[in-house]
């Protein structure tokens, strides 16, 4: 992860250690002053103007550097600043006063621009146009609060305000100003403000440097603000355990995790004391790279160190674990959670229940769930959802049923994916009218259904036969802006092959590439089976065919239903063929390929080739795997 400093860098480690040498210097020299005799104050005074003199000029010579080096073009590549911008900054804030008044006309923008906004900007303005403006401090305190509304853009305004009116800032309002040029994503920007604070005398303190390594880290240049790092540290200045948790944060985003566990390792040798934090974010990106071990492994590190592990350390890796399938393991956690007094909330107890409950374990689930309320956890929607599709799962719809119409009892409204839950639950089960009755509430409540509603109320129906209906739900999907996907029109498809309107199902597979939706693999397989089960093997033969010229890879099903149509017709040298044909695109023939030939083999008398097949089928382990 580490990289030479190039061009640009050096322009602000030549600010930055010209900053603290000055810095260091100044101070030998004032304690030098107190031991020299007062006639030599006048020659001191002299010396400290000299200084500041010669960093007026290192900083012209900087800027002289700056311009050169920007004429080349491979620079701007090099560095993320470049052009020393706190000489435009009018220009740019131009821009975001122009982005802001674009908001402002936007009637959907921003619905959190609320009265404490306008008071603190109207605050602002207050102080501003006062005779005798207040200290820069209370300035500083209300651009603050308006970052925490997350109101960038106005900040900036009131920012730039505050230079025109000539009232000087101080370093946490040029924090606050960095601040929102990261969230912006304007690193150019956030970089000259730090050219500011040196060229005003101030000292970048943690705040400033972990600010700008977070705004590099934000827009993806995690290297970059590694490099920062190494430059300021080398320089002597102080960074924390925030600035450390910043870059581990950086680093497990792009799924660096051992680069972050090596800056873990190294900063143990340093003032700065590892935490909870950065232990939480390295856990969390092993456990998503489903590393459970090595995320356990930190966990007792933890321990060992006396860092104690907090809710979210367990929240995650007990979902790390639900990730992996260790379910026991998961569950034990919890309990040895709950033992060290740390409290779970919702979070930590909806992973288990949720992966208890797709492995069928609904009466494990279930007891989870008595926990969580023992717990003084209150279930929430996403809970009682997981829980209901459980029990659909395990086609105990009723249960689905009793918990689904308890939720309101138990103060939680259902939500679009409950409802879903649900309708597919029903139409499963071919309660296909339950279903319509949960689709007419969903209007009547003014929820919005969305594709995977349709899509579950369309399988239902076809299911049942009622196609028509189908049809009616599939207009009133496109007049709601509801958009047909492939599984929509799969289903379609597989309901007309069954009720043998092939011709209809070959028409919707032309419609459907007309519409911009790219058939799938089973697409083919429907029609293809269709038609071969109606004796069109010669039609199924060419859809087939078209099936490889547009470049599709086939796998073992579609195979075994082209196979099962030739053997029909015992077009067996066809057949064994396509056979050798699926071993050429890397598609192993499974046990249905060769029972299929081999039974057609047999029916047409043909033994001496159907026991060649079988010892075939044997030699590769396929006919133990299917009758043992």
């Amino acid at each position: 992860m580490i990289e030479k400093i190039h061009g640009g860098s050096y322009y602000f480690t030549l600010l930055l250690k010209e900053n603290s040498l000055s810095l260091n210097k100044a101070a030998t020299e004032n304690e030098r002053g107190n031991k020299i005799h007062r006639t030599k104050k006048t020659k001191t005074l002299l010396q400290l103007q000299r200084r500041r003199m010669r960093h007026q000029r290192l900083f012209a010579s900087s800027m002289s550097f700056f311009r050169f080096a920007i004429s080349f073009p491979k620079f701007h590549s090099l560095f993320p600043i470049p052009y020393p911008t706190f000489l435009i900054l009018s220009a740019s804030d131009r821009h975001f006063s122009h982005s802001l008044n674009n908001n402002n006309n936007n009637p959907n923008h921003n619905n959190h621009f609320n009265l404490d906004v306008h008071d603190a900007v109207a605050s602002f303005n207050h102080l501003l146009s006062m005779r005798h403006p207040p200290p820069i401090i209370e300035f500083g305190k209300i651009l603050g609060s308006i970052v925490k509304m997350k109101h960038y853009s106005i900040a900036i305004s009131l920012s730039k305000q505050l230079d025109l009116s000539g009232i000087t800032p101080n370093i946490v309002t040029l924090n606050i100003l960095i601040n929102c040029y990261c969230h912006f994503g304007h690193m150019p920007l956030a970089f000259s403000v730090l050219s500011k604070i040196l060229k005003l005398g101030f000292q970048p303190d943690t705040v400033t440097l972990t600010t700008l390594m977070k705004g590099l880290c934000l827009n993806g240049d995690v290297k970059k603000a590694l490099h920062f790092h190494d430059t300021v540290a080398a320089l002597g200045y102080q960074l924390n355990a925030h600035t450390y948790g910043t870059l581990i944060n950086g680093l497990c985003k792009i799924a660096e995790t051992k680069a972050a566990l090596q800056l873990l390792r190294k900063i143990e040798v340093r003032v700065v004391k590892p935490n909870a934090v950065m232990y939480n974010t390295i856990i969390d990106s092993l456990c998503r790279d489903k590393l459970i071990g090595e995320a356990h492994d930190l966990y007792y590190e933890m321990d060992f160190k006396g860092i104690s592990p907090n809710n979210i350390t367990y929240t995650t890796l007990i979902h790390g674990l639900c990730l992996v399938d260790q379910l026991k393991e998961a569950t034990d956690l919890l309990g040895a959670m709950i033992l060290k007094n740390v409290n779970p909330d919702v979070f930590t107890f909806n992973p288990l229940i949720d992966a208890l409950c797709k492995k069928g374990k609904v009466k494990e689930g279930k007891s989870v769930l008595s926990v969580m309320i023992k717990n003084g956890v209150k279930p929430d929607c996403v809970t009682y959802s997981t829980l209901m599709d459980g029990y659909c799962l395990v086609n105990e719809v009723n249960k689905a049923k009793y918990l689904f119409n308890g939720m309101a009892r138990r103060g939680v409204t259902p939500d679009v994916h409950s409802y879903n839950i649900m309708i597919n639950g029903f139409c499963k089960s071919k309660m296909v009218d339950e279903a319509m009755n949960l689709f007419k509430e969903m209007h009547h409540k003014n929820m919005t259904p969305n594709t995977v509603t349709y899509n579950s109320l369309i399988n239902g129906l076809c299911k049942t036969g009622r196609i028509s209906h189908a049809w009616e739900l599939v207009d009133e999907m496109q007049d709601g802006d509801q958009a047909a996907d492939i599984i929509t029109h799969n289903t379609l498809l597989d309901a007309l092959c069954k009720n043998q309107q092939l011709d209809k199902a070959y028409q919707l597979l032309t419609k459907m590439e007309d519409k911009g939706i790219q058939p799938s693999v089973y697409t083919y397989t429907i029609l293809i089976h269709g038609l071969c089960k109606v004796g069109r093997l010669k039609t199924a033969k060419e859809v087939f065919r078209q099936f490889f010229i547009k470049g599709y890879r086939p796998n073992v099903w579609i195979c075994n239903v082209m196979i099962s149509g030739l053997c029909k017709e015992y077009l067996f040298d066809e057949a064994l063929a396509l056979k050798s044909k699926m071993e050429e695109n890397h598609c192993l023939p499974d046990a249905v390929t060769f029972k299929t030939i081999i039974r057609s083999l047999l029916v047409k008398g043909k033994n001496d080739d159907a026991q060649k097949l079988l010892f075939e089928m044997i030699g590769r382990g396929l006919f133990e795997r299917t009758y043992m």
